[in-house]
C-alpha cells in the first residue's frame, strides 16, 4: 500500500487539482470511522460528504452490491431491471403521496431532470421560467448551476442557463413577485444543506405550495441532501406534510453507492417520453440493489427514530456548549443535519479538529457542517463533542 504522501505526489502529477483536498489518503472505512494509509483513526461526522447516511461499509449494502456484481453488473435501459422497479416501488410507497420514479447517478444530474420535467409540462403554456432561492446549492452541471442562487459558483462559466430568478429563502413575498406568466417552477430545498443548514420559517413550504398551484406553477423540492432518512422522517417535506410535485434525490439514495432520481406526480412524469431524456447508468442494478438494502436497514434497524434522538443530543451538547462558548452565534438542527455558526471562520476549526482525529465540514464561511450516520453511537458522538468543545475553548486566531 502507498503512503499517504505517496498517493498525493500521484495527485499532484496525475489528477486534475480542482478539489482542495486534506493531506490525508483515507484507505478504509467501518460505521463512523475512517483509516488512513498510515493506520490512524479519525471519528467522521460528515461521512462521504452525506452519502454514507448509514456510515462506511453499512452490512446489508456490502452484501447486496457482492451478491449483485457476480451477477449482473449493468444493462442499458432498454431492457427492463428487477431492482429497478422494486426501488421505485418502495420510494413512491414512502413519500406517502406516490409517484413514479426517474433514476440517474448524482444529485446535479436529478435536478437536471427536474429542470427539463418542469419545462416540458410548461411548455404547452409558453411557461420555462424557474424561481430558486439565494443561498441555494443544486449542482455543478450547468443545468444545476444556473438554478443554484450563489454568484460565486457562477463565475467565470457565464452565460448561465437563461431563466432563472433568485429570491432570498423563507421570503414568500419576494417569491409572489418574482412569479409571471412565464414561471413553470419553484424549486427549493426544505432545508438548504450547502447555504448552512438554514430551516424554513413556518408556514414557508405550505406557502410556496400554494404559490404554486394558484399560478399553475411546478413545486419542485431539492432532497439531495435531506432525504432519505436524514431529518428524521424519510424526506424532509414530510416534517411539513407539504407534498411537492418532483421531488430530487441523491446521495444516501444507496448507502454510498452513486445513484440520484427523481419522484414525479405520475400526471407530472409523463411528460418525460421516451426520447426527452435518460442516463447510461442510471438505475443500473448495483446502484439498485444497495438502495433497497439501504431501505432495509434504515427500517429493521430503527433509524428514522435514531436519527430524531442523534438530532436531540446534538442540541443539548451543542446548547451547553454555546452557554460557555462566545464563538458559537446560532445552532441548527434537524435530525442528523447539524449547522453551528460562529463568529469567525470556521476553516482553522474544521483543521484543528483533523489534528485531533474528528472530520467535519465548515460551508459559508463560518458554518460549522456535521452530517453524522443515523449509526452513530452516543459514545461517538460524545467523543466528537468533546473534541469540538476542546477545539473551540482553546481556540486562538
Amino acid at each position: 500500500m502507498l503512503s499517504s504522501q505517496q498517493t498525493i505526489e500521484l495527485f499532484q502529477r496525475y489528477v486534475i487539482g480542482n478539489y482542495t483536498r486534506y493531506p490525508v489518503c483515507l484507505v478504509r472505512g467501518q460505521g463512523s470511522y475512517v483509516w488512513d494509509a498510515e493506520g490512524n483513526r479519525y471519528l467522521d461526522f460528515f461521512p462521504g460528504w452525506g452519502c454514507a447516511l448509514l456510515g462506511h461499509c453499512p452490512p446489508r449494502v456490502v452484501k447486496a452490491v457482492q451478491e449483485q456484481v457476480a451477477q449482473l453488473i449493468h444493462v442499458p435501459n432498454t431492457w427492463y431491471i428487477e431492482a429497478q422497479g422494486l426501488l421505485a416501488q418502495a420510494l413512491s410507497e414512502r413519500t406517502g403521496w406516490g409517484g413514479q420514479c426517474f433514476f440517474c447517478n448524482s444529485g446535479a444530474e436529478a435536478v437536471e431532470a427536474a429542470i427539463k420535467l418542469a419545462r416540458l409540462n410548461g411548455k404547452p403554456h409558453r411557461r420555462y421560467k424557474i424561481i430558486s432561492m439565494l443561498n441555494s446549492f443544486h449542482g455543478r452541471t450547468m443545468g444545476a448551476l444556473s438554478a443554484t442562487g450563489q454568484p460565486k459558483y457562477h463565475h467565470g462559466l457565464e452565460p448561465l442557463l437563461a431563466g432563472f430568478t433568485y429570491v432570498p429563502f423563507g421570503d414568500l413575498e419576494a417569491v409572489a413577485n418574482a412569479m409571471d406568466d412565464e414561471t413553470c417552477a419553484i424549486l427549493v430545498e426544505p432545508i438548504q444543506g450547502e447555504g448552512g443548514v438554514n430551516l424554513p420559517p413556518d408556514g414557508y413550504l405550505q406557502g410556496l405550495r400554494q404559490l404554486a398551484d394558484q399560478n399553475q406553477a411546478l413545486l419542485i423540492f431539492d432532497e439531495v441532501q435531506t432525504g432519505m432518512g436524514r431529518t428524521g422522517r424519510w424526506f424532509a417535506h414530510q416534517l411539513w406534510s407539504v407534498k411537492p410535485d418532483v421531488m430530487t434525490l441523491a446521495k444516501a439514495l444507496a448507502g454510498g453507492i452513486a445513484c440520484g432520481g427523481i419522484v414525479a406526480r405520475p400526471d407530472v412524469a409523463e411528460k418525460l417520453k421516451p426520447g426527452t431524456h435518460a442516463a447510461t447508468f442510471g438505475g443500473n442494478p448495483i446502484a439498485c440493489r444497495a438502495a433497497l438494502a439501504a431501505i432495509e436497514t434504515i427500517e429493521a434497524d430503527g433509524l428514522l427514530e435514531r436519527g430524531r434522538a442523534i438530532g436531540q443530543r446534538f442540541q443539548e451538547r451543542l446548547e451547553s456548549l454555546r452557554a460557555q462558548c462566545p464563538l458559537i452565534q446560532q445552532i441548527r438542527v434537524q435530525g442528523t443535519m447539524i449547522g453551528v455558526e460562529l463568529s469567525i471562520e470556521g476553516t482553522a476549526i474544521v483543521n484543528e479538529c483533523l489534528k485531533r482525529g474528528l472530520l467535519i465540514n465548515c460551508t459559508q464561511g463560518t458554518v460549522l457542517r456535521f452530517l453524522p450516520a443515523l449509526t452513530l453511537t452516543d459514545e461517538e458522538l460524545a467523543q466528537g463533542c468533546a473534541i469540538l468543545e476542546e477545539v473551540l475553548s482553546t481556540y486562538q486566531p
